[in-house]
C-alpha cells in the first residue's frame, strides 16, 4: 500500500513546493467531473499517466500499490451496469441486460476514481510528512480568525495518512499469524466470514491504540504543546517551479473544456 509514504527524488514533482502541489490536486479534483465524453477522458487518461512518468517513479511500483483501491473501482463498475437502464441493450444474460449507457457511465465513472487516487497519491509520494503538514496549515491559517487549531488538525492530517500504510502492513501480519493458527478468512458462508474478522480486528485496534499511545508519549517526550510559538527549520518559498506547475494545471483546464464540445 502506497497511500500515505514518501519516496525522496530528484524530479520536477519532487523540488515543487507542497502548497503548489496541494493547489493543483484540489483543483484537478473538481475538473476531473468535466470529462463527459472519449476524447477528454483519453486526455485525461494521457495527463494522469504523463504526470506519473514525470515523477521519475516506478510507473509498475505506483500501479500495483493501487491495487487496494480495485475494488471500489470494480464494485463502482458493476452498479453502474446494473442499475443504468438507458440507451441500447447491448447484451442479455437471462434477467441482467447491458445498456450502451450503463456500460459508458461504468467506464467513465471507474476512470474518474482512477485519475483522482492515482494524481492524490502522486502528491504524497513526492511531498514529504513534513512538507505536507506545512502546507495544509498554511493553507488553513486564514481559519485561525475563527479561532480553529489548524496547526493541530494539519498535524492529525499528516499522521493519519502517515500511518495508514503502517496499519495495512499490521493488518496484513495479523491476517498471516490467524491463517497460521487455522482461521480461514475466505471460505464459507457470509455469516461465517465476519465471525472470523474479529480475531482480527481486536488485536488491530489494540495495535492502534499502542501506536498512538507510543507516538503521544514520544511528542511529549520533545517538548510538544501544540502550534503556538513554534517556529520551522525551513519556511516555505514559493518558486517558478510552482508557478509553471499552476500554469500547467490553466492549460490543462482550458483543453479539458475544449474537449467537451467534441462528439464522441
Amino acid at each position: 500500500m502506497i497511500v500515505g509514504q514518501h519516496i525522496p527524488g530528484d524530479s520536477f514533482l519532487h523540488r515543487t513546493s507542497a502548497p503548489a502541489k496541494l493547489i493543483f490536486a484540489l483543483c484537478f479534483i473538481p475538473l476531473v467531473f468535466l470529462a463527459n465524453n472519449a476524447a477528454t477522458n483519453i486526455f485525461l487518461l494521457v495527463f494522469t499517466f504523463a504526470a506519473l512518468a514525470s515523477s521519475r517513479l516506478s510507473l509498475r511500483y505506483v500501479l500495483k500499490g493501487l491495487r487496494p483501491v480495485l475494488f471500489l473501482i470494480a464494485f463502482t463498475f458493476v452498479i453502474q451496469l446494473l442499475f443504468t437502464r438507458q440507451g441500447e441493450v447491448l447484451l442479455t444474460f437471462g434477467w441482467f441486460k447491458i445498456y450502451s449507457e450503463g456500460l459508458r457511465l461504468a467506464v467513465f465513472v471507474s476512470l474518474r476514481f482512477f485519475y483522482l487516487v492515482s494524481i492524490t497519491t502522486l502528491v504524497t509520494l513526492t511531498t514529504s510528512p513534513i512538507e505536507l503538514t506545512d502546507a495544509v496549515e498554511l493553507m488553513l491559517k486564514p481559519l485561525r480568525v475563527f479561532r480553529l487549531p489548524t496547526h493541530e488538525i494539519a498535524l492529525m492530517l499528516s499522521i493519519s495518512l502517515r500511518f495508514l500504510p503502517t496499519l495495512a502492513e499490521e493488518t496484513d501480519k495479523i491476517m498471516k499469524a490467524q491463517q497460521a493458527r487455522g482461521v480461514d478468512l475466505t471460505a464459507g458462508p457470509i455469516k461465517e466470514r465476519l465471525r472470523a474478522i474479529i480475531p482480527l480486528l481486536i488485536p488491530l485496534f489494540i495495535s492502534a491504540f499502542k501506536r498512538a499511545e507510543d507516538l503521544a508519549t514520544a511528542m511529549e517526550a520533545r517538548g510538544y504543546r501544540g502550534g503556538e510559538g513554534r517556529t520551522r527549520l525551513r519556511e516555505t518559498t514559493w518558486t517558478s517551479r510552482d508557478t509553471i506547475l499552476l500554469l500547467i494545471l490553466g492549460v490543462f483546464a482550458v483543453i479539458l473544456v475544449a474537449l467537451r464540445g467534441v462528439t464522441s
